[in-house]
């Protein structure tokens, strides 16, 4: 059994109302009362929280994630830099434009090898997660530098 209600709308209002109405051709009281229910409905705000929450926790772990290759990437290039210039001798003068050209052509195939390697789609983060995980998928957390 339904309740006869009977209020009085702003005249903007009420224009928007007929005109939902009749685009989505139902009756104008069908669309007050959906409204109406979805505007009370204690389970509205509940549900628009948990996709929040959800939504929030995804981007939490993407950011954690790029935090770790951020990481890896950061560790890779200061260990790289470290190692040459510890075991790189300097040049005489006379040798700088020689080691200069063999310098830039090796740097050409460095970033032709670098756009090869991301084409493949392959990562230093997902190499190395395959190196250092074991096949059985245990992993030792004793080690407190990781």
């Amino acid at each position: 059994m339904r309740t006869k209600h009977t209020f009085r709308l702003p005249p903007d209002l009420a224009s928007q109302l007929a005109d939902y109405a009749d685009r989505k051709r139902v009756a104008q009281a069908l669309v007050v009362e959906t409204a109406l229910s979805s505007y009370l409905s204690p389970d509205n705000s509940e549900r628009m929280e948990a996709a929040l929450g959800r939504r929030l926790d995804r981007l939490t772990r993407q950011v954690e994630r790029l935090e770790r290759h951020l990481t890896i990437s950061n560790e890779a290039l200061a260990l790289f830099v470290r190692f040459w210039l510890s075991v790189t001798p300097p040049l005489p003068d006379t040798a700088q434009p020689a080691a200069q050209a063999k310098g830039r052509e090796r740097y050409e195939g460095f970033v032709k090898a670098l756009g090869r390697r991301l084409a493949k789609g392959q990562s230093l983060a997902q190499e190395l997660s395959q190196d250092v995980i074991p096949k059985d998928g245990v992993t030792d957390r004793t080690d407190s530098s990781s």
